[in-house]
């Protein structure tokens, strides 16, 4: 029994032995590949900033369109959450027939809320509204009436989507007689329109950014494509060389990964830098105007590293696309 152990220990000692060199020039070779890239990266330098300043353009690209697509979906939600329809009826019209509306109203699946407002109080409700403008409370002093007319402020789910709303009130009887005749309802104005080409504004900047930022990709693919080529030949000379004493097609082909690697790492940091100090800066007269850029702006700074982690990732994955096609080109051709 103690021979066999014994054997057992000389065993694992040997392999232990075997695997330690082994792991040891692996370990070696890797941290040649990652100098000889950080070395390839400096001595071509004019290349590397080339390569460098595009990928941050394209990341820019794709950041902005991320980022402007989350801002206007954030501003067009919030308009839309302000806005109600309403239906002016006329002021004779009974409790009981309010009551009866209201509940028609209710029953609809795009409705959210129905509040009737008496003509005493929506009159109430407008020198409230516009009582800072001196214009409007001067033509409010000078009428000689009040406007006959209740409001029903009808909250909807989607603003974009109230075709049930529009059919009920053109079929429904009480509701078409209960209507003042001079005061259209809301629904059938400018507002509605206007959100709808708000709406088809921000599907037409995000088609938009996508585009671009695809051609942007491309563009950045083949620059560095080109890039880790002129490296390359740049460098034939001891490729070859490396292929005389035997070194594997990885070995080669690692430092101009890392290369590669660098672009997009230094890319992504930078581009990060640009979009948080372009938010920062455009925040506060966004806001003004009426953006919701607040919601985006709090995410992107409070979960900042892992923006700059998807732009890396972005950013090394085009880097080493590229790279791999330029040096498996190579590989093949030689």
């Amino acid at each position: 029994m103690n021979a066999q152990n014994t054997a057992q220990r000389r065993t694992s000692k040997t392999a232990l032995k075997a695997l330690n060199p082994r792991n040891h020039r692996k370990l070696l070779s890797f941290w040649r590949i990652l100098k000889y890239g950080m070395s390839s990266f400096f001595r071509n330098a004019w290349l590397s900033l080339a390569a460098t300043v595009i990928m941050v353009i394209t990341l820019v690209i794709i950041a902005v369109t991320f980022v402007a697509r989350q801002v206007m979906v954030d501003t067009v939600t919030e308009i839309k959450d302000k806005v109600d329809m309403s239906i002016y009826v006329k002021q004779d019209t009974s409790p009981k027939d309010i009551a009866s509306i209201k509940a028609s109203l209710l029953k609809l699946d795009s409705v959210v809320s129905v509040k009737y407002t008496t003509p005493e109080q929506f009159w109430e409700d407008i020198k409230t509204k516009y009582i800072d403008n001196a214009d409007i409370m001067s033509a409010i002093s000078e009428a000689s009436e009040k406007p006959p007319i209740g409001v029903m402020n009808i909250k909807v789910k989607d603003i974009s989507h109230i075709e049930d709303l529009t059919n009920l009130v053109n079929t429904n009887k009480l509701i078409k007689a209960s209507m003042d005749e001079n005061y259209p309802p809301s629904f059938s104005d400018s507002r509605r329109t206007a959100i709808d080409n708000i709406s088809r504004t921000m599907d037409f900047v995000q088609k938009g950014g996508l585009i671009a930022g695809v051609l942007f990709i491309i563009i950045a693919s083949l620059i560095i494509f080109n890039t880790i080529r002129m490296a390359i030949f740049n460098r034939r000379d001891e490729i070859y060389m490396m292929k005389l004493i035997g070194a594997n097609k990885s070995f080669i082909r690692g430092p101009f990964i890392v290369e590669a690697v660098q672009y997009g790492v230094l890319a992504a940091i930078v581009t990060a830098v640009i979009i948080t100090t372009l938010l920062v800066l455009a925040k506060s007269k966004l806001i003004e105007y009426g953006i919701a850029v607040g919601s985006t702006y709090n995410l992107l700074t409070t979960f900042w590293p892992l923006a700059v982690l998807i732009l890396m990732f972005i950013g090394t994955t085009i880097g080493v696309v590229s790279s791999l096609l330029a040096t498996r080109k190579y590989l093949k051709l030689n």
